[in-house]
């Protein structure tokens, strides 16, 4: 697309993050969702999961974030690697857990499922954005 004027790619890459804002907020709104239509607040245990989930994302690996996607020898990207996958593995199993304890039920288990994906979708769609000069990761 380097063929396109400089109008249309400044509109292109605004629509990309109105894309990624758009994500976000549909996740938090699923998220709000699951707690507030079936009165129960307990499957906000979430959240904490979801803070800490681009963390490592952002503190280890810095502006290269092609080293998540391959095999490296980097002890930095292996020990993000784990961090990331724990905390989304724990985004998964506090509902999941929740739900076989009776605590929660099947629909706001599928909103907190629903609300994972949105925002899994969001980080990845943030990081093939890295690659453009424009959003880096720092």
């Amino acid at each position: 697309m380097p063929d396109l004027p400089g109008y249309m790619m400044t509109c292109l890459r605004t629509g990309k993050l109105a894309f990624l804002a758009i994500l976000v907020s549909g996740g938090i709104v699923l998220q709000i969702l699951a707690c507030a239509l079936y009165n129960n607040w307990w499957p906000m245990l979430t959240v904490i999961m979801y803070v800490p989930l681009p963390m490592p994302l952002l503190f280890f690996v810095g502006s290269d974030s092609s080293s998540l996607l391959t095999v490296s020898d980097s002890g930095w990207a292996n020990a993000t690697k784990f961090l990331t996958g724990a905390s989304a593995i724990g985004s998964i199993a506090i509902p999941v857990i929740l739900k076989h304890a009776g605590v929660i039920g099947w629909g706001a288990l599928a909103m907190e499922l629903s609300s994972f994906f949105v925002f899994v979708t969001a980080i990845m769609c943030y990081l093939g954005m890295g690659n453009e000069d424009d959003y880096s990761m720092l």
